[in-house]
């Protein structure tokens, strides 16, 4: 089988390449490359999106030739600005939350990038990476990507937009490996990366670079429409944020909401933020198969990259209903549907 595979330099792709050659594969490793110097500034912090990139590229250079695998690099810098970055820009200017990882996953990493590999001449059976996740064949032969053994490194969130077809064609090699036995495998190869801390960051810079908008003074006030502070510009703040509103004494307050046409930030005490129902908008079906989404379906729901899916709750149509209440949902985020054996059913973005 030959694979192509994408490499960002750290642990985790590292390993799962070394895996990959290891079972006897043709491999072959590519890298996006993002970053442009002199359009945006970066910072110091690892992240995808960094002025660091260079270093990254270097890292999976030395590892394909440690391999002894052919290794591709192409600039994915043009797409990346105008498809995530002005996206993360108008989605925050619109008063929502955006995913830029979750659309990068599914238009850049295993959409444009095995694209230019291919058309650059690579021919490849599969494509894979090193996320830490699962691909499977639900009864009714659709295919889903599913939650991984290590469930604390789980970055099925992440990957639910991928279509049928991309994930007809992708295997993740990690997905029932923890970090633990990753690295131990990193450092009884001798790999340089095996103790090479995880990148947690979307961007290395300040995002309000990102955004590019002047400070623009507004009124915080509460659920009556009460002005109880000042801010410099509602895009500076997330739902359920609670430190460095300034509006500190009594019961602590929350962001519920923000109205990006008044510029206001409007905050609430912590029972405020608690929601039993959320709609779903630009829906991705993955196990779940459009013509059954009409029917009511019990799953369980994922409103953010951190934390567990919670539940019980149940999908029907583009409403999903959870009793038992979830806090800080947050219109533009994405809201995944988990099936019982952690295959994604479906998931959407948050209307």
């Amino acid at each position: 089988m030959k694979y192509a595979i994408g490499l960002s330099g750290g642990v985790d792709s590292s390993v799962a390449a070394m895996l990959l050659r290891d079972a006897g594969h043709e491999v072959v490793g590519v890298t996006m490359k993002l970053w442009r110097e002199g359009v945006y500034k970066g910072g110091d912090r690892d992240a995808c999106f960094g002025s660091h990139e260079e270093e990254d590229i270097e890292s999976a250079r030395r590892l394909a030739e440690r391999l002894g695998i052919e290794y591709r690099v192409f600039d994915c810098f043009d797409t990346y600005n105008r498809e995530i970055i002005k996206y993360f820009r108008e989605t925050y200017l619109a008063g929502k939350t955006p995913n830029p990882c979750v659309r990068c996953n599914a238009m850049l990493k295993f959409g444009l990038l095995p694209k230019l590999a291919r058309e650059s001449g690579l021919e490849f059976d599969r494509f894979a990476t090193g996320h830490y996740a699962r691909v499977v064949r639900a009864q009714n032969g659709r295919f889903a990507v599913a939650r991984a053994a290590d469930e604390s490194k789980d970055q099925s969130y992440f990957l639910y937009r991928l279509s049928q077809e991309q994930l007809s064609a992708i295997d993740f090699p990690l997905g029932a490996l923890t970090k633990r036995e990753v690295r131990e495998i990193a450092r009884a190869n001798g790999l340089a990366v095996a103790d090479r801390r995880d990148s947690q960051d979307f961007y290395s810079g300040d995002q309000n670079e990102l955004i590019g908008e002047q400070d623009r003074e507004g009124d915080i006030v509460d659920l009556t429409g009460k002005v109880l502070g000042r801010h410099n510009g509602f895009w500076h703040y997330t739902i359920g944020q609670r430190k460095g509103l300034g509006i500190g004494g009594g019961v602590p307050y929350y962001v519920v909401d923000v109205n990006s046409c008044r510029n206001q930030v409007i905050v609430g005490h912590a029972q405020d933020t608690v929601k039993t129902e959320l709609r779903v908008t630009d829906v991705v079906y993955s196990a779940l198969a459009p013509e059954d989404a009409v029917r009511p379906t019990p799953c369980s729901v994922k409103v953010r990259s951190a934390g567990a899916p919670r539940g019980p709750a149940t999908l029907e149509g583009d409403a999903c209903t959870f009793p038992g209440g979830i806090s800080g949902i947050a219109r533009g985020q994405s809201a995944v549907f988990y099936g019982a054996s952690g295959e994604i059913l479906a998931g959407g973005i948050i209307a």
